[in-house]
């Protein structure tokens, strides 16, 4: 088994501010945290960012700019940047910051979906902002839509013309269906790096032997082509990374995908997440991969070769 890559989300697009006070919406809460984050062993941040007033979801490249160049500076973390931004954006607007800033790395979701967060906004709570709420209930009427038209779109865009490679994201299995496509039209090409995502409502739950027929589909498709990473959504974020683990697979945390470390119990930083993380990775006998090992295993261009 190679060593295992840890992948920090910092903030994504799903949580509300309200949601955690821990959670980062700032620029320099943003910076801080993934930095923070890098140190504590994720060779990979995936970010997204946030409008710094309110904490809305933003994909603007002013707001990334706010805080990728001091990321740059502090860590030599692999900058991975989202091109889903938030199901409300068009494909324009999701994808106006990874094209300002050319990183190494972007997300790129493999089909359209619903993307359900409204059982968040059913309890009771003083909402800070007041966008939070019903942008929260509103979910329960929302589709995120990439289409293959789309995908094709973002594979080129930050594939082929910015060097970009992909952190593949596959809620379900006609994901991986549509992701075998493009590597049979030849638009997609190895090392593939597939994330697959569970517990989001919409998508697959978040189950062991989900996890076992998703990557028994995935070495049927890609052979030795590919490698898996693992992510799941709220109280499932630890026990589904131990199982990728011990699998021989890759593991992503970080309070886009969970705001607890434990049952009860918010975590205070992202940083505190990898940190855990990175213990079960040990305790499994698994390495930790740093940033450049990370970057020999899935072909990325360098951090010399990014626009911030």
């Amino acid at each position: 088994m190679s060593k295992i890559i840890i992948t920090c989300a910092v903030t994504g697009s799903i949580h509300t501010p309200s949601l955690s006070p821990h959670l980062p919406f700032t620029a320099k809460e943003i910076e801080d945290q993934a930095v923070d984050a890098a140190a504590a062993g994720a060779a990979i941040l995936h970010l997204h960012a946030r409008d710094p007033d309110d904490g809305r979801p933003s994909s603007k490249a002013a707001h990334f700019m706010e805080f990728l160049p001091s990321i740059r500076e502090r860590c030599d973390a692999v900058v991975n940047i989202t091109t889903g931004g938030s199901a409300v954006m068009t494909l324009e607007e999701r994808l106006e910051g990874a094209m300002a800033a050319e990183p190494e790395m972007c997300s790129l979701n493999m089909g359209s979906m619903n993307f359900a967060l409204y059982p968040m906004a059913r309890k009771e709570r003083d909402w800070r902002f007041d966008w939070e709420k019903p942008f929260l209930e509103a979910t329960d009427d929302l589709i995120f839509k990439n289409t293959p038209r789309d995908i094709a779109h973002v594979l080129n865009e930050m594939g082929k013309k910015r060097g970009a490679r992909f952190e593949f994201e596959c809620y379900d299995m006609g994901h991986l269906v549509m992701l075998r496509h493009f590597v049979e039209r030849g638009l997609v090409v190895p090392p593939i790096f597939i994330q697959f995502v569970f517990g989001v409502l919409g998508g697959m739950a978040a189950a062991p032997e989900t996890l076992t027929h998703m990557v028994r589909l995935a070495d049927s498709y890609f052979g030795e082509d590919y490698r898996f990473s693992v992510l799941a959504a709220g109280r499932d974020q630890m026990p589904m990374a131990a199982m990728a683990a011990g699998m021989g697979g890759h593991v992503r945390v970080g309070l886009e995908d969970s705001l607890y470390l434990e049952k009860g119990q918010l975590a205070v930083s992202n940083a505190a997440q990898v940190e855990k993380a990175r213990r079960i990775v040990e305790d499994l006998g698994r390495e930790v991969a740093t940033p450049d090992e990370a970057r020999a295993m899935l072909g990325l261009k360098g951090a010399a070769h990014v626009a911030f």
